[in-house]
Order: C-alpha cells, then sequence, then structure tokens
C-alpha cells in the first residue's frame, strides 16, 4: 500500500507494518473502552452476579429477594420492578457484605422508565447510597428503612430544578455549621440531571469525623458527627452507652419504587 505524507513523495507500507498499526489502533480503542480501576480501588459490585450482598425488603425476611428486584443484567445491576403489580411499601436495601469506616464510595447510576405503580411521590426518580448501616440481620421484617446517613440520589423531571446527592437521616443526626441538624432531609448544591443519563457521585467517609458528597469534582454537601436519633424507635434499640457517634458501618443501596441502575459501586479505603 502507498501512502503519501506532506513531501508527496509515496511510501510503500508492508502488509506486516499495517498490521501492526491495525493492532495498535484496535489495542488503543480496548483500553478506551475499558479503563482499568485505579489503584488502591476496590470493585464492590463485580458486574456478573450479587456475590457479596445480601437483601432486605420491607415486609419479607433477610435475604428473599421478592420479585428479583435486584439482579444483574448485562453487567449492570439494576433496581427493577416489572414483577410488581404495586409497590405496596415494599423499600428495599441491598447490603454489602463488609463494614467500612474510612474511605472514598464512588458509583455510578441513572434513573430509567416508570415509576411503578403505589410508589409514594416523593420517590419519583429516587434512591440512595445508605452509609454507616447497622447491620442487615438487626433490622425488624416491617422496617422500611436501616438506621443510617443517607445519601439521597435524585433525577430530574424534564424542567424543575432538583438537586442530588442530598443527605437524608432515618434513624440519625449530623453537625452542620457546629449544629445539631435534625431535619430529616438537606439539600445539597448539585445541579439538577435530567432525563436517562450516568452521573457519577462520590462520598469521602472520614468515621464520626467528617462527610462529604462530591459531584463532577465539587463537593456539593459537607457534615460532621454522624450519629444515633435517640428519639427515633428503631435507632433506641442500637445505642449502647452514652456514645452516640457513629464511627462504621454497612452500605446499602437504596430500591424506594422507581427503576434505576448501578454500572460502578467501587470504594477506596483511606487511613485512619
Amino acid at each position: 500500500m502507498k501512502f503519501y505524507p506532506a513531501t508527496g513523495h509515496p511510501v510503500i507500507l508492508s502488509m506486516s507494518v499495517l498490521s501492526m498499526i491495525f493492532g495498535l489502533f484496535i489495542g488503543g480503542c480496548s483500553l478506551l473502552q475499558k479503563k482499568p480501576i485505579e489503584e488502591g480501588w476496590i470493585s464492590l459490585f463485580n458486574g456478573k452476579n450479587l456475590d457479596g450482598w445480601t437483601v432486605k425488603i420491607r415486609g419479607y425476611e433477610l435475604g428473599e429477594n421478592f420479585g428479583d428486584t435486584f439482579r444483574v443484567e448485562s453487567g449492570v445491576l439494576k433496581v427493577a420492578y416489572d414483577q410488581y403489580d404495586t409497590f405496596n411499601e415494599r423499600f428495599g436495601h441491598l447490603f454489602f457484605k463488609d463494614k467500612f469506616s474510612h474511605y472514598i464510595l464512588r458509583a455510578e447510576y441513572r434513573f430509567l422508565g416508570e415509576q411503578t405503580p403505589g410508589g409514594p411521590g416523593w420517590a419519583f426518580r429516587n434512591s440512595g447510597l445508605m452509609l454507616h448501616c447497622q447491620a442487615p440481620e438487626t433490622m425488624a421484617k416491617d422496617q422500611s428503612f436501616p438506621v443510617c446517613i443517607e445519601v439521597q440520589l435524585l433525577g430530574g423531571n424534564g424542567s424543575d430544578e432538583r438537586s442530588t446527592g442530598n443527605l437524608c437521616t432515618p434513624g440519625t443526626h449530623v453537625v452542620m455549621d457546629g449544629k445539631l441538624a435534625t431535619q430529616h432531609c438537606i439539600s445539597s448544591t448539585s445541579k439538577t440531571y435530567h432525563g436517562d443519563q450516568w452521573v457519577t457521585i462520590e462520598v469521602e467517609v472520614r468515621g464520626s469525623e467528617i462527610i462529604r458528597h462530591i459531584i463532577d469534582g465539587q463537593v456539593v454537601l459537607e457534615y460532621e458527627k454522624p450519629q444515633l436519633d435517640e428519639g427515633d424507635a428503631d435507632a433506641k434499640k442500637l445505642i449502647q452507652g452514652p456514645d452516640l457517634l457513629l464511627s462504621e458501618g454497612y452500605i446499602s443501596l437504596q430500591a424506594e419504587s422507581h427503576p434505576c441502575e448501578f454500572r460502578k459501586v467501587e470504594l477506596l479505603v483511606l487511613e485512619e
């Protein structure tokens, strides 16, 4: 094959050289398509199945995955409701097997499709990353949410502003600006993500010290001293002694009636 560089003089390339160039091109494309996870990061989701994870759905025993709500298809972890007639307050959580204290959690998520009939209005395009969770085996059968710190994930409706990476506090409180914050949900400063686009969120967790929600490299919410709420019935069962601070716990993914997907759930352990 002849190749004409800027000089205008033809250069003949052999088939072996062409094959090498083609191989380098294909290899480069492959690397672009499948970027390896950075050093130190671990993937909590293997892309094949739910190994290492345990399902807890309100009204069912631990491990019973009603309606195949949590499943893996085409390398994606899905929260699906195609086997539901109505939601019926079957809030679900998928717990990872290990506890963590100091770490960065990174997830890629998106919402899609229609909300399940019977789902509450506030749960439209709504899910969450539940951090510092109580152990799943300590949850009551009819308990809706684990006691935890929730990084609330929200999608837009196509027109209105609706931040994501918010904070919700089932059975917990946090300290913000030096004051105990007791409201259930606090909005972040993130922009709105409409449609079915993938969104990447990171959460920096440093035990009972500080927690930061990060989207597009920007901190959109920050607070400290996560702690049990003495006035919450579920939290009361977990209180042992005077120290209410939460320094570690389990991680879970939420199912609140709107289909969503997670294609990455990765974690980097930080030094304490």
